[in-house]
């Protein structure tokens, strides 16, 4: 594993809104904006762009938590930028704060958690609940 970020680093990503990514249950359709699911999705893929750049060939990420503030909707068709700013690195889990906004109005925070494992070692742990 590589560190060669530092506290305060920022990666970002685009995402325009789409019917995808609102919320949907078994029983149907709820509103048609950003669900809080997809949001969480999308801050885990901004984080997960430190991993991809810190991961050796012979490692790979694995998320070990998700915390989301929801503050207000995105419509469909808005694009969401999402901040993700290194926070730290405690052993082999990187820790950053997310930030996702609409022309400066922020839609959501929160922080997230990833783990930096040997792919081996990920197969031994999944292998054990087959």
């Amino acid at each position: 594993m590589k560190a060669p970020f530092k506290p305060g680093d920022k990666k970002t990503f685009v995402k325009q809104v789409t019917a995808a990514d609102t919320a949907v249950f078994e029983s149907g359709a709820v509103h048609p904006v950003y669900a809080t699911f997809a949001l969480g999705r999308d801050a885990e893929w901004v984080c997960r762009l430190f991993v991809l750049d810190m991961k050796d060939g012979d490692e790979e990420g694995i998320g070990t938590f998700l915390y989301i503030n929801h503050h207000s909707p995105a419509l469909l068709g808005q694009e969401v930028l999402f901040t993700a700013t290194y926070k730290d690195l405690i052993e082999n889990q990187l820790i950053c704060t997310f930030e996702a906004n609409i022309s400066g109005r922020l839609i959501a925070s929160g922080e997230t958690g990833q783990k930096i494992l040997k792919k081996v070692k990920l197969e031994t742990i999944f292998n054990q609940y087959l």
